[in-house]
């Protein structure tokens, strides 16, 4: 596949990815990484996913911020703050491969799991609690902790509103400390800032989908395509 071809496909993956960050508040990075690896590599696809679906979350924490339930953020914070750390250290001393290939598999079981198995299963406290620092630690990897958030946050937001402002803020934060670090580590050399600049365009874009699809679409059928895209996009990092 030509270069061009390869960020085009990147463009549109942005656009898919964050109509549906918009739409449900997560679900866009997890989606878009598997893909973007694939077509830009790693620390690109990181620096450029975490970037934008900060973005996307800033936009729903604007418009829903009074919505936001402040005591379940900072216990969010806390416990995926702690995961987060120890998931950029792994990135850092394990090899490459070998957490593409767990992360491949992980994707495609939630996707399968959600999928097919649509009984949701009432955890114990504890691994409720746990679900927290999981969720950091894949994100600190793979900007991917959505599914271990939304097991803890689902339990914990029931209401539509808060889960959706709250999860958002939670990104808004922690990505704001990955871009830091992104920063630091130099990840934003010139070919990767023009394809930022670039993405703006696609993401733009899909908050003016977003907005208009999350009052029109059925929340059931809508995740139905998130996770069939979802189970795509795992099996594709396996290949």
């Amino acid at each position: 596949m030509g270069e061009l071809w390869r960020y085009v496909l990147f463009l549109l993956t942005v656009l898919l990815s964050n109509t549906i960050q918009v739409i449900t508040g997560f679900a866009g990075a997890m989606l878009a990484m598997p893909v973007s690896i694939r077509l830009i590599g790693l620390e690109p696809a990181r620096s450029i996913l975490n970037i934008v679906t900060m973005a996307s979350s800033v936009y729903v924490v604007f418009c829903r911020w009074r919505s936001i339930d402040i005591r379940e953020l900072l216990k969010m914070l806390g416990l995926m703050g702690i995961g987060l750390v120890i998931g950029i250290w792994l990135l850092d001393i394990l090899e490459l491969d070998i957490l593409l290939r767990g992360y491949g598999a992980l994707i495609v079981l939630i996707a399968l799991k959600k999928l097919f198995i649509r009984r949701e299963f009432r955890l114990p406290k504890l691994l409720l609690y746990a679900c927290l620092p999981a969720a950091g630690l894949i994100h600190g990897m793979f900007l991917s902790g959505g599914s271990f958030l939304i097991v803890y946050a689902v339990s914990a937001l029931p209401d539509k509103e808060r889960f959706r402002s709250t999860v958002s803020a939670v990104w808004v934060v922690l990505n704001s400390y990955l871009l830091f670090s992104h920063l630091q580590a130099g990840y934003f050399v010139p070919h990767v800032r023009n394809l930022l600049l670039v993405s703006c365009i696609p993401f733009l874009l899909a908050v003016w989908i977003g907005n208009r699809l999350v009052s029109k679409m059925s929340s059931k059928g809508f995740l139905f395509l998130t996770y069939v895209l979802l189970l795509a996009s795992g099996l594709l990092v396996l290949l």
